[in-house]
């Protein structure tokens, strides 16, 4: 047991290094030379490292926005709202209930079940991305563990539901994300599945493909418009100084002591210098998926040939960005706009609790969305797609919240819709028996 705690808690909650090792292998099979796998190796592990650096740099950027933003418009202290928190949802289950244990053996159960589900089924999909399991780890078991179940029982019935999700979330994906790619050699390995099918569904009745967000025409006058990360950052600053005006100084200072930090600087300093920031993590993230993919793609076809014959790996959202970067800025900023109805329509709903739209899944989620609604539905589709993605996205874990208050997780929800929906699944024998 303590060996198996040691790998899980040093190897696979660790993405770079069990893509590493899948790296390594799938060279190993091929039977490649020592330095071919060595490089292979290392290149794929630094790719996933400067996506997740670049990553890193963006979420704090939007840390800075949600604070302003929520301040400015009074979202903040919301009583009986919830916050959409897995993190804090993980914590509490495993220090307050107990369940770290079977939340451990949880994750690792179910990369083992999508192993063997993607061995003896059509659906050759192996899910990559350590975080989302270890989050699908927690619902499941937390939802198991309300209807009662406990020990072993509760480790296979949770790692089953968790593997099942990982394999069938990126089967059902992969039809879009062939256009997108414009190859089948990558899936998607993110548990906000559902969503973007909801919001690509959506988008394919109501948009027009022939007119894409990356075909956007400017006059000459805004030809410095036509570099991906200026237009980026105009749209972002505009952005930003909105939430910016919203807070003003007292908003910037609520943002301060959330961070722990001081500054001197003015509040409207803050938000162009903030802006830009978003747009260096932007860099580095497109930066990290090019090294990633240049190298995962190649070293997987060994696994494909040997353990999992045609095989292909599912990854994190940001690997669709580089596809479609005005996708991914619209996707977040109407995904914002319908979170902000999703919200209003949760206050109006009698029976459901008020949920603060999360700036972070906004944005990753949101992004992925805008770059499914494209494939399928064009600039129109796009727009309107993804306010039906915000609103859906509010509409869900408001739904789950009510259900995680009677396990004793007052005022928490999540915005992984797959997630959501995977822990209602195991709880409902409980909310019924």
């Amino acid at each position: 047991m303590t060996i198996i705690n040691w790998i899980i808690s040093n190897v696979l909650t660790q993405a770079a290094v069990v893509i590493g090792l899948i790296a390594l292998l799938g060279l190993a099979l091929q039977k490649k030379s020592v330095g071919e796998v060595l490089t292979g190796t290392f290149s794929t592990m630094l790719g996933f490292l400067v996506l997740s650096a670049g990553s890193a740099v963006v979420q704090a950027s939007l840390t800075y926005f949600g604070d302003v933003f929520n301040f400015g418009f009074g979202l903040t202290g919301t009583s009986g709202a919830l916050v959409a928190s897995i993190e804090g949802i993980n914590g509490q289950a495993m220090n307050e209930l107990g369940l770290g244990g079977s939340i451990a053996l949880t994750l690792l159960g179910i990369f083992i079940v999508n192993i063997i589900l993607a061995r003896v089924t059509k659906f050759k999909y192996v899910f990559l991305t350590g975080q989302a399991l270890l989050w699908m780890s927690t619902l499941t078991v937390v939802g198991f563990f309300f209807t009662g179940l406990r020990g072993p029982a509760l480790v296979i019935a949770a790692s089953i539901l968790g593997g099942i999700f990982a394999t069938m979330m990126p089967a059902i994906a992969q039809p879009i994300m062939r256009k997108i790619m414009g190859s089948d050699d990558i899936a998607l390995g993110h548990f906000c599945t559902i969503g973007y099918l909801v919001a690509a569904g959506v988008s394919k009745v109501t948009g027009d493909v022939d007119h894409s967000t990356e075909d956007v025409k400017l006059p000459e006058s805004l030809s410095f418009l036509s570099d991906t990360y200026v237009s980026v950052w105009v749209v972002m600053f505009i952005f930003y100084l909105v939430a910016a005006i919203a807070g003003g100084d007292a908003g910037y200072q609520y943002y301060l002591e959330s961070i722990g930090s001081s500054s001197s600087l003015h509040w409207l300093v803050a938000c162009f210098l903030q802006s830009l920031q978003f747009v260096v993590g932007l860099y580095v993230l497109m930066s990290g998926v090019r090294l990633l993919l240049a190298n995962i793609v190649p070293a997987f076809q060994g696994i494909s040939m040997k353990l999992v014959p045609d095989a292909r790996p599912a990854l994190d959202c940001p690997v669709t960005f580089a596809y479609a970067p005005n996708a991914v800025i619209m996707g977040f900023i109407f995904t914002t706009i319908g979170s902000i109805i999703g919200m209003f329509l949760t206050m109006a709903i009698p029976g459901l609790p008020i949920v603060i739209p999360g700036v972070m899944s906004n944005f990753f989620a949101g992004g992925t969305a805008g770059v499914f609604c494209n494939a399928v539905g064009g600039r129109r589709g796009t727009i309107i797609g993804c306010i039906a993605h915000g609103i859906f996205i509010m509409l869900i874990p408001a739904i789950l919240g009510p259900m995680l208050a009677q396990v004793g997780f007052v005022n928490l929800t999540v915005t992984d819709v797959d997630t959501a929906l995977a822990g209602m699944l195991a709880m409902l024998p409980g909310l019924f028996g």
